[in-house]
């Protein structure tokens, strides 16, 4: 018997695993970080927030040096961290990188009225992609726009779309409800009503849209509007496990002020241990050949009790 989600009864999350991972992983300290990793799993700290948003940016220009005409390549990109997309541009304007045989697909977008929203939504993230970075990039440098990748109401396109390019790296942030993406837990409903989905039956999961977890509403509210959870729509359009495993790497970074001390320990113990259970979605990438976890280490934080 499963215990009831201490946020939404209705929904499977972190808060119904057993108290001993929990404890555990609240138990983590940075320095504990480097032991670790293991094959398949690497962690980087880094000290200042110029590095880490550089080294993030820096991952966009090498997935992109390495197209050719006969072999294709890019990057899947998140919005959250986008510290790093105006650093892209920059780059790629100052060094001259012709962007012809590069490919980007995005990760998610809101749903609004049945329709993957439009670069006129405030909150939308191919809006924020073309602002932050593409509308920056110089147009005789700039991809074409074929070679630009979104999900939308229909997305059987952007799944064979990561067939027709190498993805060579999966960016993400880590999402409080422990998500890349929108990859959500699931509703505490239907067959999954008494037990969540096994890591199988999450794997499974290709780009769809998808109801989000309440978790997700306040923080998508918080980091991007203030708190004003009435203007985020409650679905939205994501890349599934099915995209994510045709990516050649899966590179998570935790800038800390996406999800919090907690959350940046559990994943990172999950997946470290091959821990691998959907109430967790990120820890799914325990199965995953190739996953990096960035961090900055000043914005790891503590797990202890502390008054206000």
């Amino acid at each position: 018997m499963y215990p009831l989600s201490k946020v939404a009864p209705e929904w499977w999350d972190y808060t119904t695993l057993d108290r001993d991972i929990l404890d555990k992983a609240a138990k983590l300290t940075i320095d504990d970080l480097p032991k670790l990793q293991r094959k398949g799993f690497k962690i980087n700290i880094f000290e200042t927030l110029q590095e880490f948003y550089a080294a993030e940016a820096l991952e966009y220009v090498k997935c992109w040096q390495q197209a050719t005409a006969a072999n294709p390549a890019g990057i899947c990109g998140p919005i959250g961290p986008t510290e790093q997309l105006p650093i892209v541009a920059q780059i790629v304007n100052d060094l001259n990188i012709n962007l012809k045989n590069c490919h980007f697909w995005g990760m998610d977008e809101w749903i609004v009225d049945g329709k993957a929203a439009g670069k006129d939504f405030a909150l939308g993230f191919a809006k924020a992609d073309w602002d932050l970075c593409f509308g920056r990039i110089r147009p005789e440098l700039r991809m074409p726009e074929e070679n630009m990748h979104f999900p939308t109401e229909n997305p059987e396109e952007y799944t064979k779309s990561y067939d027709q390019a190498r993805c060579i790296i999966m960016q993400g942030g880590q999402g409080e409800t422990k998500h890349w993406a929108f990859n959500d837990p699931l509703q505490r409903a239907g067959e999954y009503k008494d037990a969540p989905p096994t890591p199988a039956q999450y794997r499974k999961l290709g780009a769809r849209i998808v109801d989000l977890h309440p978790i997700t509403l306040i923080q998508n509210a918080r980091t991007s509007g203030g708190g004003t959870v009435q203007n985020v729509p409650n679905g939205a359009v994501t890349v599934g496990p099915v995209e994510t495993w045709k990516a050649e790497n899966v590179s998570i970074w935790h800038p800390g002020h996406h999800d919090n001390p907690f959350g940046q320990r559990l994943t990172t113990y999950m997946i470290a241990n091959k821990i691998a259970d959907s109430r967790v979605p990120m820890s799914l990438l325990s199965e995953h050949d190739s996953v990096i976890f960035n961090f900055y280490r000043h914005g790891f934080g503590v797990c202890d009790v502390e008054m206000h």
